[in-house]
């Protein structure tokens, strides 16, 4: 069993974590406070780095949807990257390969989504405007 470890880094697009080890029900745990420690802003980019995951469970799985989610209700978006083949078949097998953009390093996926700028929305309030509005 290998230690899970939680590395988490700025890119010009956003976060990425960098998950090695066993991500399991006993590690679980440590991901979802890393998780809940995140602050993402509209238009960026969440990328999980699974390149040295070993092992991870039906937990795990379960917190890289808890990840998207969170992306989700900041209007981010998520891409994976580097997924082991074991988790790569087992996305596959649940349809998440389908839910999850992935690419093989954080390079192509950060590469692939832009930086954004956030910038202030001049309309006048109660006109039925977004607040912000994102520059690709």
């Amino acid at each position: 069993m290998s230690p899970l470890t939680i590395t988490i880094r700025d890119a010009p697009t956003g976060p990425i974590l960098e998950i090695t080890g066993d991500l399991d029900y006993e590690t679980a745990q440590d991901l979802r406070q890393a998780i809940d420690r995140l602050i993402l802003a509209r238009g960026q980019l969440l990328v999980l780095d699974l390149a040295g995951l070993q092992f991870c469970d039906s937990s795990g799985i379960s917190l890289l949807l808890a990840a998207r989610n969170l992306a989700v209700e900041a209007g981010a978006d998520t891409a994976l990257a580097a997924v082991p083949a074991n988790t790569a078949r087992i996305l596959g097998i649940v349809g998440l390969d389908q839910v999850f953009a992935c690419y093989p390093d954080t390079q192509a996926a950060t590469t692939a989504h832009p930086p954004t700028t956030v910038i202030a929305d001049t309309t006048p309030r109660g006109t039925g405007s977004r607040a912000d509005k994102v520059e690709r």
